[in-house]
């Protein structure tokens, strides 16, 4: 009786859990609910588990697993390594190596679990947690290293996915941003880390200070930021799970696509439908669930947040910019070098503005800690012009069809600054792609000069914009042939010098 008013009390006094009796007192689960249970006491007994062979050295066994708290997680005892000891120190020690293991596992979680102090989170219909998980993406052929953020609300398991180029701010924020408003509506609590992106710093006191950025974003979405004790991952278990779930799931095999933005849209949506299966524990369809997630939500704001980073630069004499420490270099235009700028910074792009805040650039945003460079070579073409025999050198040789590459290696250096002049005039009048065509096709009609080009460039404009319409007649009057003209002769004739 001694021993079952023992059990009762360390279950209704000191609020210790079933499992938590059993490894202190050595009996069994079902038999200690019995006696928390009974209401009638006229019975006998209490029947205690039979003494394990195991029992005699489960005292040395405790004593090696406390020792290991003070020593580094791979120099800790495994339950392979007990055993070993066990035989070569323990007199008379017979025990299979399953019983050690069992016992090592229990004792394990119980000296740990005291010093830990972990405690389970309630899960809140309407609450969410967040974190990034890491995997390779094929984006137009080209294979990278990037991040994909996860948005799980543990209630519900309902999960959502985006996929970005890193980790920073930008993505963070753009990536919530884009699932807030695919849910229509923003979860009261979000559980996170302690990321850079996020936290300036944490105080004695367990106060963080957030960056103004993360700040503002709190503010302007209205939802509480909660975050786990430092590497404390499994305080926002449900996301940890997800993050696997969601990567084995929908990024095996490696996902390949055109556009990112594209790609992201497409993982919302597979998302909601992996709503329709069963929650894990709750056998009930996770949609069900998420109603109630979604009743607790707060409303989008009136108007969304322009999620990006202002950063004023300045354009080295190479007519360059330098972001992330130094470890990403963006290309501006002539006229910036030497002067200061401002760098636009974007989940997906960098923009570069003028002095008088106009965009000049716009790049693909570089990620990681690797030295990179993302160069546009098209601002360059009026300081290419000057110094033609630089055009092998520059981005833009790369970028243009061989017919003009081998005209303008055929060229004087006089002549090859003439039509690189041309093609940035065209370029900046109607893009890139249509000004290559244009030169392309001169050079193919054998008409190569300066005014040669630009009359068959007015010429393409024209026939673009010129629209003739049928006028409709009355029956008075009599029907006439239409008169067709065809200037194709005409252009035969200019690529033969006026010969017919």
């Amino acid at each position: 009786m001694t021993q079952t008013h023992d059990i009762r009390k360390k279950y209704y006094d000191e609020g210790k859990s079933v499992t938590q009796i059993s490894q202190e007192t050595g009996f069994d689960r079902k038999t200690i609910r019995k006696y928390i249970e009974k209401e009638n006491w006229n019975q006998e007994g209490l029947i205690q588990k039979k003494p394990s062979i195991i029992e005699p050295y489960k005292p040395l066994i405790d004593l090696w697993l406390e020792n290991d708290k003070n020593q580094r997680r791979k120099q800790r005892h495994t339950a392979r390594r007990i055993y070993q000891r066990l035989i070569k120190e323990a007199d008379g020690f017979d025990a299979s190596y399953r019983t050690v293991s069992n016992y090592v596992k229990q004792a394990r979680q119980r000296i740990y679990q005291s010093s830990r102090g972990y405690l389970p989170l309630q899960h809140i219909p309407g609450e969410a947690q967040v974190d990034f998980g890491e995997a390779d993406f094929i984006e137009n052929g080209r294979r990278f290293s990037g991040a994909y953020l996860v948005l799980s609300l543990p209630h519900s398991n309902a999960g959502f996915l985006q996929v970005f180029g890193g980790q920073t701010y930008e993505c963070l924020a753009e990536g919530m941003k884009a699932i807030f408003e695919h849910l229509g509506g923003v979860p009261t609590r979000i559980w996170f880390d302690n990321a850079s992106s996020m936290v300036t710093s944490i105080l004695k006191e367990g106060e963080r200070i957030l960056n103004d950025s993360f700040s503002q974003f709190i503010n302007h979405y209205g939802f509480e930021a909660a975050f786990c004790n430092p590497n404390a991952g499994n305080e926002k278990d449900n996301v940890e799970n997800k993050v696997g779930y969601l990567r084995r799931n929908y990024l095996v095999p490696i996902p390949e696509f055109a556009d990112i933005r594209e790609c992201n849209r497409f993982m919302l949506d597979q998302c909601s439908l992996d709503m329709q299966r069963l929650h894990y524990d709750k056998k009930q369809p996770i949609n069900d669930l998420y109603k109630e997630d979604r009743h607790c939500f707060s409303p989008l704001p009136a108007v969304p947040l322009d999620i990006r980073t202002e950063k004023p630069v300045r354009v080295d004499s190479y007519i360059k910019i330098t972001l992330s420490g130094g470890h990403h270099r963006y290309s501006t235009v002539p006229r910036l070098a030497g002067t200061h700028a401002i760098a636009v910074i974007r989940a997906h792009y960098v923009t570069i503005l003028d002095e008088y805040l106009r965009e000049v650039v716009k790049h693909r945003r570089l990620f990681g800690k690797r030295d990179q460079e993302s160069m546009d070579g098209i601002p360059y073409l009026k300081r290419l012009s000057r110094y033609p025999t630089a055009l092998k050198y520059s981005g833009i040789h790369a970028m243009l069809p061989d017919p003009l590459k081998a005209f303008l290696e055929s060229q004087s250096r006089r002549g090859k600054g003439d039509t690189l002049r041309v093609l940035s005039d065209l370029t900046r009048e109607s893009g890139f792609p249509e000004a290559v065509n244009t030169i392309k096709r001169s050079i193919e009609m054998g008409r190569t000069t300066p005014e040669d080009i630009k009359a068959l460039r007015a010429g393409q404009r024209d026939r673009l914009i010129y629209h003739p319409q049928t006028i409709p007649v009355g029956p008075k009057i009599p029907h006439l042939e239409p008169i067709r003209m065809d200037t194709r002769a005409y252009d035969r004739m200019l690529a033969t010098g006026g010969t017919p």
